[in-house]
């Protein structure tokens, strides 16, 4: 499903701030390399991402779903000296990539892969972070919503990716389709939960931006 004319969003990027020489090489590669590319940021998301945390200035940033770095770097433009991103990414064949990635930055110390299952790992996390930006198994959504929401500082920020997903949430026929269900269970849970406040964008697949509002110090 399209969500956007494609002359229409070529005129777009090319009114957006171009991606760096090292996320160009990056999305280069990918597309070169790697199964199914298109799970990769690119550059108007990118380019959000970048701004949103530039915005924030967080202290720290969590990740769920590193695939090749692209999102991460992203993000990184933002942060706070002295910082950390750290992002989780359950499939270990990626890790030596996305490390080389990593260190082709210019702040490669503050980039903490762990690679794993997200659920597991957040169950034994207890720091806080300031921006979370959500990209991993789509069918665990609404669980991963929960196990973050007590990582999240107040006033901290979660961006979930793929939230429209190609449109299916408004017309999920078939009901094994374990995805989109979750999906659309992430974003009722997000829309009645009275902590948030919240906007869902239509950008490439759909962006819900969160804002913890309500959260009590």
């Amino acid at each position: 499903m399209e969500l956007i004319n494609p002359e229409l969003l070529e005129y777009i990027e090319s009114h957006t701030t171009p991606e760096s020489p090292l996320l160009y090489h990056i999305r280069r590669q990918t597309h070169l390399k790697v199964l199914q590319p298109r799970m990769l940021s690119g550059l108007l998301q990118g380019q959000l991402l970048s701004m949103i945390s530039c915005m924030i200035q967080p202290t720290r940033i969590l990740e769920l779903g590193t695939f090749t770095g692209y999102s991460a770097l992203c993000m990184l433009g933002g942060l706070k000296p002295g910082g950390q991103i750290i992002t989780i990414e359950k499939n270990d064949e990626m890790g030596e990539l996305i490390e080389a990635n990593f260190a082709k930055s210019e702040h490669p110390e503050c980039l903490k892969l762990m690679i794993g299952e997200a659920l597991p790992i957040l169950a034994d996390m207890t720091e806080k972070f300031d921006l979370i930006f959500i990209d991993a198994d789509k069918k665990e959504y609404p669980q991963y919503l929960n196990a973050i929401k007590p990582l999240l500082n107040p006033g901290g920020y979660i961006i979930a990716d793929n939230v429209l997903w190609d449109g299916k949430v408004i017309d999920s026929k078939d009901a094994d389709d374990k995805s989109t269900h979750a999906l659309m269970e992430f974003n009722r849970m997000v829309q009645n939960d009275p902590d948030f406040v919240n906007v869902l964008l239509p950008i490439r697949d759909g962006l819900m931006l969160i804002r913890y509002a309500n959260a009590k110090g």
